[in-house]
């Protein structure tokens, strides 16, 4: 499958990409970012799976392969390999790290529900990001659900001593990022004012007590990752903090 996506930039994808899903030979056996290309309801809160793609996907593979010992997959220009993924592709179960952005629009089939489910008891990791306010979150846990029922897959708050926190850097609270755009225009974090005043860290685990989804809620990482050379005010302020949970979560996924 392919979707065309005009030239521009900002964040809501574009750049004049085209969207191919990855394909068995796209894997060489290193690390890629995959992010997941999901259908968006009418009735949900979010503005579609390409929001922040590609510039996201590239820098955190960028920092990943500058900052860590992983490595990544690049191309013969050196630019990371950064794959697209539907949940009811084979190919998911080659990446061992997705992302979903927005996902508070996202819609999932019963197929792709138990195509999720099947991925993350396989050892699969999920990291939702990039929703904010509570019909967002509901829509969303709603949605997860269908996968990974409420009464053998609690939600809970990340606590700050948890090893996500402390995987490689030492992460000491959860950063509210607002998109730049919304920053610049209020001078503020919180993107739906009191609804959205507190940003959370959340997560299911299986069993074993393994994080196997990772939701971030009331913040934008992937903008901290997609407009770091876009001005430096922004970047200082919101950056570091970014990139350092970031690159913990990817790790942690990696090595649990």
């Amino acid at each position: 499958m392919q979707a065309q996506f005009r030239r521009g930039g900002g964040g809501r994808g574009g750049f004049g990409f085209t969207a191919r899903t990855a394909r068995p030979k796209d894997f060489d056996g290193l690390f890629h970012f995959c992010r997941i290309i999901f259908r968006n309801s009418p009735e949900g809160d979010g503005n579609g799976w390409s929001v922040d793609w590609p510039r996201a996907d590239i820098n955190l593979s960028i920092r990943l392969s500058e900052l860590t010992k992983l490595d990544v997959s690049k191309d013969a220009t050196g630019e990371p390999n950064h794959l697209l993924i539907h949940l009811t592709d084979d190919e998911l179960f080659d990446c061992p790290f997705v992302m979903m952005t927005e996902p508070g629009g996202a819609a999932f089939n019963d197929q792709e529900a138990a195509k999720l489910r099947l991925y993350l008891e396989k050892g699969g990791f999920l990291w939702a990001d990039d929703f904010w306010g509570e019909y967002a979150w509901g829509w969303w846990v709603g949605q997860l659900r269908k996968a990974l029922p409420a009464a053998e897959f609690p939600i809970f708050d990340v606590p700050l001593d948890h090893p996500i926190f402390h995987t490689q850097f030492e992460v000491k609270k959860i950063p509210q990022i607002p998109s730049i755009d919304f920053f610049f225009g209020t001078h503020r974090t919180s993107e739906r004012g009191a609804d959205s005043a507190t940003p959370h860290a959340r997560a299911i685990a299986d069993k074993k007590g393994r994080v196997i989804v990772l939701m971030t809620h009331n913040t934008d990482f992937g903008d901290a990752f997609e407009r770091e050379g876009d001005d430096a005010t922004y970047f200082l302020n919101f950056g570091p903090d970014g990139y350092a949970f970031g690159i913990n979560a990817v790790l942690y996924a990696l090595t649990h």
